[in-house]
């Protein structure tokens, strides 16, 4: 695995998969053209580029451009770096014919072909953070965010507090959290709702 700063910017869960298998990073899903009606996705990609930075890596193909000047059109630029796949023609194994244009997407692309487009982007050149307290299941547990009777109502009061997407699932959360978010912070956040909800 390669730890990386930047969170990443992909199209679809098949890409992201395909990724996440190579990258320690958050890697968040546009899924395809919804981001462009979904506010909250796009209020939670500008938040996590101005604290870490993006990198957009999008298929090849029209679809893949025109979300990619999406997202890049949205945050500052001084925050975003753009990775690019070639143009290799063929399909999928997952799918029973190619894509319209024929094209080969993210999660189709050979690893090595994929590494080299992130080493071109300059991905490889970014400091990684040092490693803090990270933020586990464990504490979302013990806070009472996740499994328990109330959870689901102090878990919207977590992402309420953080100004955050209230269907974010929990694992979800977790990257979120830990992404833009101190343990320290989250301490105060658990223990504000804890007085809250009591």
């Amino acid at each position: 695995m390669i730890q990386i700063t930047p969170a990443v910017i992909v199209e679809g869960k098949y890409d992201k998969i395909k990724l996440s298998s190579m990258l320690d990073t958050l890697i968040i899903a546009t899924d395809g053209f919804s981001v462009f009606k979904d506010t909250e996705k796009q209020k939670l990609i500008r938040r996590i580029a101005e604290k870490r930075g993006i990198l957009i890596l999008t298929d090849s193909d029209a679809a893949g451009f025109k979300i990619r000047a999406f997202i890049g059109g949205s945050v500052p630029p001084e925050y975003v770096k753009h990775a690019y796949i070639p143009d290799i023609l063929g399909k999928e194994k997952r799918k029973s014919a190619p894509s319209k244009e024929g094209k080969l997407g993210v999660e189709g692309m050979p690893t090595q072909i994929l590494l080299q487009a992130l080493e071109k982007a300059g991905v490889f050149c970014t400091d990684v953070p040092q490693p803090h307290r990270r933020i586990t299941n464990a504490d979302l547990y013990t806070d009472g965010f996740s499994g328990q009777k109330d959870s689901r109502s102090r878990k919207a009061a977590l992402l309420q507090y953080f100004d955050l997407p209230e269907r974010l699932n929990t694992s979800a959360l977790l990257q979120v959290l830990n992404t833009f978010v101190s343990y320290d912070e989250y301490r105060r956040a658990a223990d504000a709702i804890r007085e809250d909800m009591t």
